[in-house]
């Protein structure tokens, strides 16, 4: 029997709900509740199942505000109940064209299953990695191309309590075209 509800699929619903947050409230965030999404992570398919990723969570406030300051879209980890680094192998190798794919199938599973959970997140791209490679002492060969912030969101963040903005997402008869351009 398939999973659903009255309006279709239930993954559907999360992937339709949701929305990034970028300011969390302060409560803290029970690892019981932060390894389900790890292992949202960890179920995530991959290229040939290489499963390039390794999964870095951060709690520690002073950490988190430092890793802020690794780009100038990162300042929402500063104010984040948790942080998951990504890190993999070095991405400018041959056999790891995929892998920006893979990390993003990775980041979606665990991003969508927070929001199952009633836990807000937001990605951010890191743009200077060895000072994210200083923070939290991630070895030389491995690269930091982004890290998510998780949170419960404060009562003004939360956008299951607003409407969608008008003018959101293009219409799927703007994106599709069937057999031929």
């Amino acid at each position: 029997m398939r999973n659903v509800t009255e309006n279709g699929l239930v993954i559907f619903n999360a992937i339709r709900s949701r929305r990034a947050v970028r300011i969390f409230a302060p409560e803290v965030i029970p690892r019981k509740r932060i390894e389900p999404i790890l292992q949202a992570g960890r179920y995530s398919a991959s290229a040939k199942n290489r499963q390039p990723w390794q999964f870095i969570v951060v709690t520690e406030r002073n950490n988190l505000q430092q890793l802020s300051k690794c780009g100038p879209w990162c300042g929402h980890l500063a104010g984040a109940a948790f942080a998951i680094v990504m890190t993999v192998d070095d991405l400018r190798e041959p056999e790891t064209l995929t892998t920006p794919f893979d990390l993003g199938r990775t980041s979606q599973n665990m991003i969508l299953a927070a929001w199952e959970l009633g836990i807000m997140s937001c990605l951010a791209t890191i743009y200077e990695p060895e000072r994210a490679r200083s923070i939290i002492n991630i070895p030389d060969e491995q690269d930091v191309p982004w890290a998510i912030s998780f949170g419960y969101p404060t009562s003004e963040s939360d956008p299951r309590n607003r409407p969608s903005r008008k003018g959101g997402r293009k219409g799927l008869e703007e994106i599709v075209r069937w057999e031929q351009w």
